[in-house]
């Protein structure tokens, strides 16, 4: 069976998407225990921190995503992107020196306002780029090798890497790696559609009709 050709924006994703899935995954498993064993939290907490993630980033993300919606070319999307991530990447960091219940709320909320300025843009510039009669196979790519296999790949280096140097220092490589999606990503910049005013594309697009 004949792959079809990637454009390079799709490229760019998959490659970035699939480190920073593997990012992930590396301390997601043992997230939890980390809380239990080296934080000292009641099963309550673990509860709560996943909460204040979860409603964090679903309630901030529609407004992100409305906003970005009004603007005209993907250069907002863009920054957007690389702006969010690295607020993400600092939060993950941060986690390798939390010692206090307090402290994981707090590096919770920043992880999930990092991720409602990550979420919307990707979507966005995703699917703007999509080859014609390639959409299915691409999203299917993502969801196989950026999504499947990252988190495959990043479920095992965790068990292994857990039991050898413990599940704090997950947190320093969880980082790196998130880096260099984060990296990846700036390679985008060349293939970022410009601004352009909403009143100039309307009016091209009476002069296409007429």
């Amino acid at each position: 069976m004949k792959l079809p050709r990637l454009n390079h924006v799709i490229l760019i994703f998959i490659i970035a998407l699939f480190a920073i899935n593997v990012a992930a995954n590396l301390s997601v498993p043992f997230f939890a225990v980390f809380m239990l064993q080296d934080i000292g939290a009641a099963f309550t907490v673990v509860g709560f921190a996943s909460a204040v993630y979860w409603i964090t980033k679903s309630i901030l993300q529609l407004p992100v995503a409305r906003w970005l919606d009004k603007n005209h070319g993907e250069i907002d999307d863009y920054y957007s992107l690389v702006c969010g991530l690295a607020v993400s990447t600092l939060g993950v960091f941060l986690f390798y020196l939390a010692e206090e219940v307090w402290h994981i709320y707090v590096l919770q909320l920043l992880i999930a306002i990092g991720d409602a300025f990550v979420v919307p843009p990707f979507y966005a510039i995703f699917t703007r780029h999509l080859d014609p009669n390639n959409e299915g196979f691409e999203w299917s790519l993502y969801s196989s090798f950026s999504l499947g296999a990252g988190s495959a790949l990043g479920g095992a280096l965790a068990g292994i890497l857990a039991s050898t140097i413990g599940i704090r220092p997950l947190f320093l490589m969880n980082g790196t790696l998130m880096l260099l999606g984060l990296v990846i990503l700036l390679f985008l910049k060349p293939y970022i559609r410009p601004k352009v005013p909403a009143r100039v594309g309307r009016v091209f697009m009476e002069q296409k009709r007429a």
